[in-house]
């Protein structure tokens, strides 16, 4: 017997217009009893401090997946889950999840030769481009393949957009703009990023039509973080899961602002008039008379990570659960080109943080004297950094069927300026979990607030999106930019300063300038969001017309199990 929420979904997914009813359990205000007090009073500076300062030293190498630092790294989290109380929640009543990861590790070219109608461009490797193998082989080659510039490279039938227009794209290297349009609210909703203007849905697109490359044009704006983050995320080896069959797609390629210029240039035409033209839905793509051939060999290895399960058994809705998320990959280690000095990438803020702050969760939920209605799954996620691979894994094969999975709770990355008067929501507006949000915000004295870089698109950037896929709806949430100490103007300071000295760079790492009151109060925001949701009868919704209801529907139309108990 299904939910009253599957009709209601159903009705919405219908178009009928049915407004999602607030759930009893949700009406009215937030105020915790005395026991749960005490149990998220487990979640403390000190035992947060610890395990980052554990899982950001140098002797885990910066957990890159498939490496020592990779398996410390999941040891360590077993062993503070079984410390803490939890049981296995993996497969066969194991802590891991295990999936094999293929490693692709291109020798990348010195230069990148194009050839144009009367001379030639070299690009000079990290400084103006960056490459990587497309496909899961030893050696990677491109032999005078034609270059075509396809605006956006988006095919959205909803937006009634098209860039590719029915041109045959076989065999050629598709030059195309990262983002979306945004210059209407009408258009991909705006300023908001959607899928459509990730790299991944560029490369999928691209392969699924059967090109041979793509070329992605960088720059800051319309890919939220400077060029020095794809030098050091599309350099050394790249991970994907198997692949079933063989992909068409050889090369994955990034350029620099000036180098598009540069190669444009080549072809005797127009960056910006290019660039103009694509602003439009009547974009058609423009063949530059260039070509290009490559030559890269490919160090191919299968390796092993795993997604580390814990639980929390629950009580008379024990058959569902809510999922907390956190990632405990990062980048690894380098070596430096100028220095030859081995760099760490120790992953502090992203995401030894998250992983803390959900182990910090998860101890709050063992101290209630209770457990709560629904079981609580705490799924540390692998090779988030390569593409959201292990919550992808996980997706694809989930432990709990996906529509008994009420709703998740995903921490990647913490605020560490201090206390907030804001929790910053990204994907806030999107489901029925907004109101648990603000209901647990309203307690703590604050307000949620959506998205504060929609451009950025990071709905689709952390594990919550590879469960939204699957149709669970999502908190996926961090402190706010509005401080208690220095306000909105140091708050949104502190934060581009993040993205553009250390997201992604050895500097990432804990520092006596962290702020860990801010920390352990956003922990608890999540800790008493999760509680509210596993709580509560109803399973939190989409709104209608959301581009995850109709998967929530076949979801939950899937599921099987006991008949409801009575709410």
């Amino acid at each position: 017997m299904y939910r009253s929420i599957l009709s209601t979904l159903l009705i919405a997914a219908l178009g009928l217009g049915c407004e999602a009813q607030l759930p009893t359990s949700q009406q009215g205000t937030f105020q915790p009893t005395e026991p749960l007090q005490r149990a998220a009073s487990q979640i403390t500076e000190q035992g947060i401090n610890q395990d980052i300062e554990v899982l950001s030293s140098d002797a885990f190498r910066g957990r890159a997946p498939g490496t020592a630092g990779d398996g410390m790294t999941q040891r360590y989290l077993i062993d503070r889950m079984r410390a803490i109380g939890l049981a296995p929640g993996g497969p066969d009543d194991q802590w891991r999840q295990p999936f094999s990861l293929i490693a692709l590790n291109a020798a990348q070219p010195a230069n990148w030769t194009f050839s144009g109608p009367t001379e030639q461009l070299e690009l000079e490797q990290g400084n103006d481009f960056i490459v990587s193998s497309g496909v899961q082989a030893q050696r990677v080659t491109l032999d005078d393949a034609p270059l075509l510039f396809v605006g956006y490279g988006i095919q959205a039938q909803e937006y009634d957009w098209d860039d590719y227009k029915g041109v045959d794209v076989q065999g050629k290297v598709l030059v195309m703009m990262n983002n979306d349009p945004d210059w209407s609210d009408d258009l991909f909703a705006g300023e908001a990023r959607l899928y459509y203007g990730r790299w991944t849905y560029k490369y999928e697109i691209a392969e699924k039509l059967g090109a041979a490359g793509v070329i992605i044009l960088h720059t800051t704006p319309s890919a939220g973080y400077p060029w020095q983050v794809v030098q050091t995320s599309w350099t050394g080896p790249q991970f994907e899961l198997p692949k079933q069959g063989d992909g068409q797609l050889r090369v994955k390629g990034w350029v620099t602002e000036d180098s598009a210029e540069k190669l444009f240039q080549l072809a005797g035409l127009s960056l910006t008039e290019a660039r103009t033209k694509a602003r439009s839905a009547s974009f058609q793509p423009i063949e530059l008379p260039v070509t290009t051939s490559l030559d890269m060999n490919v160090a191919m290895i299968q390796q092993q990570s795993a997604n580390v399960l814990g639980l929390v058994p629950g009580g008379d809705l024990a058959s569902e659960v809510v999922i907390y998320t956190a990632h405990h990959d990062h980048l690894g280690a380098s070596i430096d080109r100028n220095t030859n000095d081995i760099q760490i990438y120790n992953g502090a803020m992203d995401n030894a943080s998250g992983v803390a702050s959900v182990l910090a969760i998860a101890q709050a939920f063992v101290a209630l004297p209770e457990p709560p209605r629904r079981s609580i799954l705490f799924a540390f996620v692998g090779a988030e950094e390569q593409g959201l691979l292990g919550s992808a894994f996980y997706a694809q094969n989930p432990t709990i069927a996906p529509g008994h999975i009420a709703a998740a709770v995903n921490m990647d990355g913490v605020q560490i300026n201090g206390r907030s008067r804001d929790i910053n929501f990204v994907g806030y507006g999107r489901s029925t979990v907004d109101e648990v949000a603000d209901r647990v915000a309203a307690f703590q004295g604050r307000i949620v607030k959506g998205d504060q870089n929609p451009s950025a698109g990071l709905f689709y950037r952390s594990d919550h999106f590879s469960l939204a896929k699957i149709g669970v709806p999502a908190l996926n949430f961090r402190g706010g930019h509005d401080l208690l100490e220095g306000g909105l103007e140091r708050g949104k300071r502190l934060s581009e300063e993040y993205v553009q000295q250390h997201y992604h760079q050895p500097s990432d790492v804990l520092g006596e300038h962290w702020r860990f009151d801010g920390l352990v109060e956003d922990a608890q925001f999540g800790f008493y969001s999760g509680w509210l949701l596993a709580e509560q009868f109803a399973l939190p919704e989409w709104q209608p017309g959301d581009e995850f209801l109709a998967a929530r529907v076949g979801a939950l139309a899937a599921a099987d199990g006991p008949m409801d108990p009575k709410p």
